[in-house]
């Protein structure tokens, strides 16, 4: 059941990225009149705030309760969405959005241990599917809604999706403190791993992902799997299918659909059917999938009357990996991370992944506008084929390492099998 309300507040929470990222450059640029510079320091504060948040709310998610943890965040960031609405100048707004980046992305490796404290062994892909698909919702349901009452041709015309993003973290915090009331904490995540392990002791997460071969080769893939997808999302695939491909930018909102009913239709039938595929195994499929996706990107270009068909389809097939990496990603960091610090790797991971990401479309526009779009093609399947190499080096790194020894089955919770992550 805390699994169930878990995936629910993550949905709800993700209504305010829907509600204001994706409205938010052209609000501050041309609505308020800011210019294009203080919008881009918005988005780009927005990743600096996730940044620096992930890795902290990680350690305090391993060193506290990480209820707590999540619950403040969010609540952090509902007062950063908040004071958009009063936001008569670029530096309030601007700390408007730091605020909110903060809030969002503090609560995400809270929340990622806490799928893992309140779900077992057998179903902790299921739960981390169930997450990942809820948030997409939550996210679309938020672009949809808001796109339907804002108006940026007023100075508050967007002061509704700021209150959708600051209700959708106060309902979640709700939700999760509710979930937590009465949670005893496993033995894996709780006070019992981190007891003993001293702040001298305590080695900083990035330094142990360095030192882990295993980590080494899972940030790898992360990044590489980042960059050849996620950081284009928005930005970059839109931008090279309207320059180069030059498809209507209707195209754009039926494939960012696409994406989100994949999802959505084949999440569950995934899982079932990769249940016992490891995590590598699956990683490497991922990156195979990225790369079929940018050759048929690359192939609208010999067809341009099914130019539009194929962007579409490109979006769909990144939507196929998507549902396979989404369940295995998470899971499989915290089998490899050090015992009481499985939240500080989660969030030093995420850092890792917030960074390269932020950085993708400031490489699009140089690309982009350089006219260089097969370069900008060519790099990313060289990204989608090191991941393919990263995912298979993990593999032989995993089998050379000794056995977990397992715990009595009386635990009430057990960090997966790196084997069978």
């Amino acid at each position: 059941m805390r699994a169930k309300l878990l995936i629910l507040a993550s949905s709800i929470g993700m209504l305010g990225w829907g509600a204001v990222l994706p409205y938010q450059y052209a609000y501050a640029a041309d609505t308020r009149g800011w210019g294009a510079l203080v919008a881009a320091a918005a988005s780009s504060l927005f990743s600096v705030g996730a940044l620096v948040a992930a890795p902290i709310a990680g350690r305090l998610a391993d060193r506290y309760n990480p209820v707590h943890v999540a619950v403040v965040a969010q609540l952090l960031g509902a007062v950063g969405a908040a004071s958009l609405i009063f936001a008569d100048g670029p530096a309030v707004f601007l700390g408007g959005m730091l605020l909110f980046g903060l809030g969002l992305a503090a609560a995400v490796p809270a929340k990622q241990v806490l799928a893992l404290e309140w779900s077992s062994t057998d179903d902790r892909r299921k739960v981390f599917a169930y997450k990942f698909t809820g948030e997409a919702l939550g996210m679309a349901a938020g672009a949809f809604l808001a796109g339907q009452i804002i108006d940026l041709g007023r100075h508050d015309g967007l002061d509704v999706g700021f209150l959708m993003a600051a209700a959708g973290f106060a309902v979640s915090s709700a939700i999760i403190a509710l979930a937590g009331r009465g949670a005893r904490r496993g033995s894996e995540f709780g006070a019992e791993a981190v007891a003993g392990l001293s702040d001298e002791r305590r080695p900083g997460a990035f330094r142990l992902v360095l030192a882990n071969p295993a980590l080494r080769w899972t940030s790898v893939i992360m990044i590489a799997l980042a960059l050849g997808f996620y950081a284009q999302f928005e930005s970059g695939i839109p931008a090279f299918g309207i320059t180069v491909l030059e498809v209507d930018p209707v195209a754009v909102g039926t494939a960012a659909a696409v994406n989100c009913i994949v999802i959505v239709a084949l999440q569950v039938v995934v899982v079932r059917l990769t249940a016992k595929v490891s995590a590598p195994a699956l990683l490497m499929a991922v990156g195979g999938i990225w790369v079929v996706a940018w050759l048929v990107l690359a192939s609208a270009q010999l067809a341009p009357g099914v130019a539009s068909a194929m962007f579409v389809m490109t979006y769909g097939i990144f939507a196929v990996g998507e549902t396979i990496y989404s369940p295995v990603l998470n899971p499989l960091i915290a089998s490899l991370a050090r015992k009481g610090m499985v939240g500080s790797t989660l969030g030093a991971m995420s850092a890792l992944q917030t960074a390269f990401t932020a950085a993708g479309p400031l490489v699009a526009g140089v690309l982009l506008g350089a006219g260089l779009g097969d370069v900008f093609l060519g790099m990313h399947l060289a990204l989608s084929v090191l991941a393919v190499f990263a995912a298979w080096r993990l593999k032989r790194v995993i089998a050379a390492m000794p056995p977990v020894r397992h715990e009595p089955p009386t635990r009430p919770i057990s960090i997966v099998d790196p084997v069978d992550a």
